[in-house]
């Protein structure tokens, strides 16, 4: 494992690319105070060692119409290694999950998903997430509305940063292999919404 320290030019960079990653490398140079040469070299560095994984554009859910999130927790018969592949195989091409954790605590994971309405998040629920092999409860909770949501890492220019690289190869799950589901009766879950609302609600947040 080697280990590498970013200098507080390569953060301010990075803060830069995390506030807009359409910049051109002309005007992410003249933000750092770098010249355009020097400054894509730092980019490219920063490509190398991971710490930029991909540029990608933030799109506004409300504009597209899927305006329901969901809080999903999922508990597994057996959390042995090959169900723990194949949950994350199933999960991995279902495109309304948009995180996934494996948690500590009642459940074995922690699903956000976003959809366009309560029936797809109930098609969502009873014919993918309940067929996965080895799923035995799903409880799901809807999100009344966003207060906060953030893509930017609290990175700080005037902070020392080391970042860990490993050579080392790790064993990984094979995500092409072909998930399993169950084909015996599907669990029950619980698809009540749980829900605490506060008097001080504000009404001025965007909504989700």
């Amino acid at each position: 494992m080697t280990t590498t320290a970013l200098d507080r030019i390569d953060i301010k960079i990075l803060n830069e690319l995390q506030q807009n990653a359409s910049l051109t490398n002309v005007e992410l140079a003249s933000r750092v105070n770098l010249s355009p040469s020097p400054c894509l070299v730092r980019v490219r560095t920063l490509e190398k060692l991971g710490v930029i994984d991909r540029r990608i554009a933030v799109l506004d859910p409300a504009v597209l119409g899927i305006g329901v999130t969901a809080f999903i927790q999922v508990k597994l018969e057996k959390q042995v290694q090959l169900s723990l592949e194949n949950f994350t195989r199933s999960i991995d091409r279902l495109s309304q999950v948009m995180e996934c954790y494996l948690m500590t605590g009642d459940s074995d994971y922690l699903l956000r998903v976003m959809v366009s309405d309560i029936a797809a998040l109930e098609d969502l629920i009873v014919n993918k997430l309940s067929r996965i092999a080895g799923v035995t409860s799903i409880r799901s909770n809807l999100a009344l509305k966003r207060i906060s949501h953030k893509t930017v890492l609290p990175i700080d220019s005037n902070q020392p940063v080391q970042i860990k690289s490993s050579h080392s190869s790790s064993r990984r799950t094979d995500r092409s292999a072909e998930p399993q589901y169950d084909a015996r009766p599907q669990p029950k879950f619980d698809g009540s919404m749980s829900i605490e609302t506060s008097r001080a609600l504000d009404h001025n947040t965007a909504g989700l």
